[in-house]
């Protein structure tokens, strides 16, 4: 399969502070890829890069087949960028802010951005500035789906906003989503697991796993273990056990390479006096907070 998005060993420092590292991402065509992290993960620092904002400072990074740094001018009218903190003219009334854009976007469907403005309900008479935030983003949103972008890319777009703008926002990616490649960078993590179709986490600069949705969901279980009595001490355990926590005769942990054979096998040798195991599904929450809390390479 292709890739939308493709780095390579992709780095950036600014000053003393590496905010990226090593960076070697993939999002396939057609997906929706989620970019997860902590804050100060360097999400926004990989899109800054990707959208040709930010040079990078070694390693290369390709956009549609573009080297990121040649992405200027016409490459644009191929991809959509909304930000969160993204400024609009706010003196522009909707309708002429959309009507100002056409020209620059040979592609523009005037059909298309008002069956948009419609379902977002937007306001075509009212000024931007005059706009609560999440009407803001709704027609940022529209700005950038009216001229069928082959590439979607939001950095944070549901920061602040109410559910119901959120829903509406995912209602409108989601019916562009056959037309184009998303990454989406996002801290709402609910929205993301019912929209993404793949996921990467981001911590400290680097990528600590990137996988299918369906995969990351199959490979990661909460576990808890209940013993005939409390478990002698250990130092280590199974590289993929992250977490551990024993109170009493009961042992917990997260295990982040779930097999139903090799993680049973495991647990009965770490614990021969074992009595009960149960294996719980986790969400993306879960495992993102897991991962946070760990902090570790995987």
């Amino acid at each position: 399969m292709s890739s939308a998005l493709h780095t390579e060993q992709l780095s950036k420092r600014f000053r003393r502070v590496e905010a990226l590292t090593g960076l070697d991402l993939d999002v396939p065509e057609g997906s929706i890829y989620a970019l997860v992290g902590p804050n100060g993960a360097g999400k926004t620092t990989a899109i800054k890069i990707l959208m040709n904002i930010f040079p990078p400072t070694s390693g290369r990074a390709e956009v549609l087949g573009t080297d990121s740094r040649r992405i200027a001018g016409r490459a644009f009218t191929s991809i959509g960028y909304v930000s969160e903190n993204q400024k609009l003219p706010n003196w522009m009334p909707v309708g002429y802010f959309l009507k100002y854009l056409r020209p620059f976007y040979p592609a523009w469907d005037t059909a298309l951005e008002n069956e948009l403005v419609e379902q977002f309900q937007l306001p075509r008479e009212r000024k931007l500035g005059h706009l609560s935030r999440g009407m803001r983003m709704k027609a940022a949103l529209v700005s950038a789906l009216a001229y069928h972008p082959k590439l979607i890319v939001l950095d944070e777009p549901f920061g602040g906003l109410d559910p119901l703008v959120r829903d509406e926002l995912v209602a409108g990616l989601l019916d562009r989503a056959s037309e184009a490649s998303i990454l989406i960078s996002s801290h709402d993590l609910a929205e993301i697991e019912n929209l993404a179709t793949h996921v990467g986490y981001l911590e400290q600069g680097r990528l600590r796993f990137s996988d299918e949705m369906a995969t990351l969901m199959a490979r990661f279980r909460e576990v808890e273990v209940t013993l005939e009595a409390s478990p002698a001490a250990r130092d280590t355990w199974p590289p993929s056990w992250i977490q551990v926590n024993t109170a009493a005769s009961v042992v917990r942990f997260v295990e982040t390479s779930f097999d139903s054979q090799r993680t049973a096998s495991a647990v009965r040798e770490a614990f021969p006096n074992l009595r009960n195991v149960t294996y719980t599904p986790m969400s993306l929450r879960a495992i993102f907070l897991a991962m946070a809390k760990a902090g570790r390479n995987l």
